[in-house]
């Protein structure tokens, strides 16, 4: 039996904080691309700052707290927050978790909510600057970190003219957009020119969710559980159905999208999907094929879903070559472990060197389960080989 990455980390030992070689000996280590990772960068923390209204970053005893969904301020149970520190914009602490998980090259991009709560006046600007800033931060990094950018979605031009400034940056792989697009989903006819530039540029698309979709019935007293767990799944369900039943993508035949969560359901109901819509006269006659052609044409999936019964629904739907390794660090981090320094020399603490279930659970099932059931062939695709493959990626050297 291939052993999980547990294991493999158990019989590196230990090893430096700054290196991957250790790593990289233990038995049947694979290549990993961390796809789904984000970064507040420290201008757009300066900014969350600086705000009163949702999203915001506030003071709780004297430790900064994000708050970043909507209505997250007026539920008791999550008005506080979540502890943010500098995990989620220091590059060294960046380095070191990606070392601790042996993941060898992290695709960044920006988190939730973007830049869609601003003024176009101020989200253009921004863009250009963040962008800059990530790109800086790539190049910086000996080819450890490369980046989707961020969109002025306020203004088509805009964002159509900073898709042209993304695809000459050097480190710039794609773009990160909001499941809402310009706050009426991705079927927004206005949408179509972000669409076919991003094709013309060959830049693929990060589609990740923020509002949730059935918020109202989930009920103040579990906290953030079932928003993240179902509203934000349900929500990129939702987006994407909405776009492959608009008709849209066959406009832009040649546009690639990269759903985070796996796609949320869309693995498993995409054959109900087809169904509903091949007895629906009125929409079948918009598309040029069944919906389930576009899933699986137009869009890549990553492997976060956590146990395996998902993880095989998502390679029997869209197969192993679509699919990609994420971690969605900064969130979910190790519960209960100290965010304080380790050292007055050093900015890394406890966090950055223990393992987090979050982002192990989903490696195992790549070195033990998929390794297992289909070869370590299709386990080093998926961890690392895709994404490599598709966004043109230079892996270091182990």
């Amino acid at each position: 039996m291939a052993l999980s990455l547990t294991a493999r980390r158990a019989a590196a030992a230990v090893r430096p904080a700054a290196s991957i070689s250790a790593f990289s000996t233990a038995a049947e280590a694979m290549p990993f691309v961390d796809v789904h990772t984000h970064v507040y960068l420290p201008r757009y923390m300066q900014m969350l700052r600086e705000r009163s209204n949702v999203p915001r970053v506030q003071k709780f005893n004297g430790e900064d707290r994000l708050i970043i969904l909507p209505g997250e301020d007026d539920n008791s149970t999550t008005a506080i927050g979540r502890p943010i520190g500098s995990e989620y914009y220091d590059e060294q602490r960046r380095i070191a978790f990606m070392d601790t998980h042996g993941i060898d090259v992290s695709v960044l991009s920006l988190a939730n909510p973007w830049l869609d709560f601003l003024s176009a006046s101020e989200a253009i600007p921004l863009a250009s600057h963040l962008n800059d800033d990530l790109n800086d931060s790539c190049v910086a990094s000996n080819g450890r970190f490369y980046g989707f950018g961020v969109l002025p979605m306020q203004d088509v031009d805009a964002a159509c003219a900073e898709v042209r400034r993304i695809a000459k940056a050097s480190h710039l792989k794609g773009v990160i957009m909001s499941t809402h697009g310009r706050g009426n989903w991705l079927d927004d006819q206005a949408l179509l020119p972000v669409y076919q530039t991003l094709a013309e540029e060959g830049l693929i698309a990060f589609i990740h969710p923020h509002f949730g979709v059935g918020n109202s019935d989930f009920g103040d007293e579990y906290g953030h559980t079932l928003f993240l767990a179902l509203g934000f799944t349900f929500e990129t369900t939702t987006a994407v159905s909405r776009l492959v039943c608009s008709g849209m993508l066959d406009k832009v035949p040649d546009m690639q999208f990269l759903l985070a969560h796996s796609g949320g359901t869309l693995p498993f109901l995409a054959g109900r999907l087809d169904s509903c819509v091949a007895h629906d006269e009125t929409i079948a006659s918009k598309l040029a094929a069944k919906p389930s052609e576009y899933l699986t044409r137009n869009f890549y999936y990553d492997s976060l879903v956590y146990a395996p019964p998902a993880l095989e629904a998502s390679m029997a739907f869209v197969g192993t070559d679509r699919l990609m390794f994420g971690t969605d660090c900064p969130f979910f981090p190790a519960p209960g472990v100290s965010r304080e320094p380790m050292s007055a020399d050093s900015p890394l603490t406890p966090l950055d060197t223990t393992p987090w279930m979050s982002t192990t659970k989903n490696q195992d099932l790549l070195t033990g389960h998929v390794t297992d059931t289909r070869g370590s062939a299709t386990a080093a695709a998926i961890a690392g080989g895709n994404a490599a493959r598709v966004l043109g990626l230079q892996m270091p050297s182990r």
